[in-house]
């Protein structure tokens, strides 16, 4: 396992890091059992960077979590979870006051069983008002930095232009880590044009959805997937091409999505321990560049063809 350090902060974190979304039940029902081992196998095989939000479950995938951590030596992972974007009963809603920021901050340490945050996130801000993001949800959060409640501040979004503009109305250092998906993956490279930006700023990196939400898997994509149809269609020649040579084209994604040593690291989300050992061998071997090419070529005008946040 490689490891790179977020911008400025000091964290030196695995080039492939554990997403727990998956632990909130977010895309199928899961064992409570299982999901934990899945969380201990991750610490086990190297990855030492969590990431999770009080969203993900609607504050399960946190309670899950906390029941994990309560195993594992502090000094062992650094933790980040998110503010803004909530539920209950089934219910998605937002709230990026920074009253509510704060409580959450405080709410999502219980869940956990942790005193400190390595890493707090303004979630998907493309949801917020990026004037109250800027004016108020993260000077809320920048206070409890100042306090040493949290060691670091930073933000989410699928939408890059909303990162970038947030941070460019920020007084510098407030942000100091950006949060993006499914836009360094076999489909999408979007990514790769805000790395000069982000570096200039001093700002980290962090990936997330290799698989870009389940597009680039054999199993094929979930039927709530917002990608347009012929994108869909694209990325299915690409895995029936991987599946003909041998290669998953999971194998070829995973590789792929941690191949730039620009990004600090790539989140992928499981709460199948199996699943943590075969995506940390995956990205241990090197990678198909021949087939990497075949792959970018079948997939063609759809390549960087993206969709609205859901």
């Amino acid at each position: 396992m490689q490891y790179h350090e977020i911008g400025k902060t000091g964290m030196k974190v695995s080039s492939l890091s554990f997403g727990a979304s998956s632990l909130g039940g977010v895309f199928h029902d899961i064992k409570e059992k299982e999901a934990i081992e899945a969380v201990f196998t991750a610490i086990e095989t190297g990855m030492n960077f969590i990431d999770v939000s009080p969203y993900y479950g609607h504050y399960k995938a946190e309670t899950v979590l906390g029941k994990a951590l309560q195993e594992i030596p502090r000094d062992k992972y650094y933790l980040s979870t998110k503010v803004g974007r909530y539920g209950k009963d089934g219910v998605n809603t937002w709230d990026y006051s920074g009253k509510r920021a704060t409580e959450s901050v405080y709410e999502s340490m219980e869940r956990l069983h942790i005193d400190h945050i390595d890493l707090i996130n303004v979630h998907d801000i493309e949801f917020a008002d990026l004037h109250q993001v800027v004016d108020e949800t993260l000077p809320a959060l920048v206070a409890l930095r100042e306090k040493g409640i949290v060691s670091h501040v930073g933000i989410t979004d699928l939408q890059l232009e909303n990162l970038q503009w947030v941070i460019d109305h920020s007084p510098a250092g407030t942000v100091e880590s950006v949060l993006n998906f499914c836009h360094y993956c076999l489909c999408d490279d979007k990514l790769a044009d805000f790395l000069d930006y982000f570096e200039g700023k001093g700002i980290g990196v962090i990936n997330a959805s290799p698989l870009s939400m389940g597009l680039l898997t054999e199993r094929g994509v979930p039927d709530w997937h917002p990608a347009p149809k012929p994108l869909v269609e694209a990325c299915r020649r690409a895995m029936e091409h991987c599946k003909a040579k041998g290669y998953p084209i999971e194998k070829l994604a995973m590789q792929y999505a941690v191949s730039n040593p620009r990004i600090a690291t790539t989140l992928f989300s499981t709460a199948n321990p199996q699943n943590v050992r075969k995506n940390v061998a995956f990205v241990e071997e090197p990678m198909d560049e021949a087939l990497l090419q075949e792959v970018r070529a079948i997939i063609g005008d759809q390549m960087r063809v993206s969709w609205a946040n859901t």
